[in-house]
């Protein structure tokens, strides 16, 4: 319990960017990138590496990793020595070696490399574009699933909804900084996300409400940002978010409420098409959870010029 206890605190330390620093003597300390690349196939990852100051104490290594799928976490048995990391995430064991600022290595399930995160630390907009559809209202144009054999979304009405579960589906655009408005309808049980530059979710969810904590809630950075202010619950009804992107900063304002403040998104989180973070990225919209979601009158406007 202890251990447990520690974990919690550690990552709500890391999350929160506070009692950790970097640790200028290693070549590990920061954010990366990762690709791993499995005989099944080739998916992204993201590592946080910091040193922990607690009660004036330098300890071992925090590593906090994002996989294929699921929420930023804490692994376990972090050690450094020299140019060589190693840690247990599960069942798998990662082995890393850093040259020249970046990283190659094994995980159980296959090969890793990794290059440091960008910052996107990117000027505040002066003028943004007029709002552009991405949705017509009555077909998929500008829309692409990744599974066609399992997609289930479809147009009608004005809406776009996903029958059941299976494929997820994104725009054939991308983009890099926005200003997004979309409408959404989750059920009761419904389980979605809006994915920004296909990489960073905003929750979708109306699962039970002991299930998912603040940073797994309705409108957060899924794992890395909780809302700042709550939001009556209401499933089956028409809500709406419209998102600021803006480099790494994101807001997000729910129906009318503010809810994350030009908050910085640390990495990519889980079902990312890909860790690519310096470049632009479609709006992804997540069906291989629950059926039953609806989606309409979703705009974006870009900076001008």
């Amino acid at each position: 319990m202890r251990d447990t206890c520690r974990n919690v605190a550690v990552l709500a330390a890391m999350t929160g960017l506070a009692l950790f620093t970097a640790n200028a003597a290693s070549p590990f300390s920061g954010r990366w990138d990762l690709t791993v690349v499995t005989s099944a196939g080739t998916y992204p990852s993201w590592l946080e590496i910091a040193w922990p100051e607690i009660a004036g104490e330098a300890e071992s290594p925090a590593v906090r990793i994002v996989g294929r799928t699921g929420s930023v976490h804490l692994v376990r048995a972090a050690k450094v020595e020299g140019k060589k990391l190693t840690f247990e995430d599960g069942p798998a064991q990662w082995k890393l070696t850093i040259q020249d600022h970046r990283l190659t290595g094994k995980v159980s399930d296959g090969l890793v490399s990794g290059v440091p995160a960008p910052r996107l630390v990117h000027k505040a907009v002066g003028a943004w574009t007029n709002t552009q559809a991405l949705f017509n209202g009555h077909d998929l144009a500008g829309w692409e699933p990744d599974n066609p054999a399992a997609n289930h979304w479809m147009a009608e009405n004005g809406e776009l909804e996903n029958l059941a579960a299976g494929a997820n589906i994104r725009t054939t655009r991308k983009f890099g900084d926005f200003k997004l408005h979309i409408e959404y309808n989750c059920p009761p049980g419904g389980n979605s996300g809006v994915y920004l530059r296909g990489r960073y979710e905003v929750q979708v969810e109306y699962e039970p409400a002991d299930k998912n904590d603040a940073f797994h809630s309705m409108g957060s950075i899924y794992g890395f940002i909780r809302p700042a202010t709550a939001v009556e619950p209401r499933p089956g009804r028409w809500e709406s978010y419209d998102v600021t992107l803006v480099g790494r900063k994101v807001t997000v304002i729910r129906d009318g409420v503010l809810i994350i403040d030009k908050i910085e998104i640390p990495g990519i989180t889980g079902g990312a098409l890909d860790s690519n973070e310096s470049e632009p990225g479609p709006i992804y919209l997540q069906g291989d959870h629950t059926g039953g979601l609806k989606y309409r009158n979703i705009t974006i406007s870009v900076p001008q010029g």
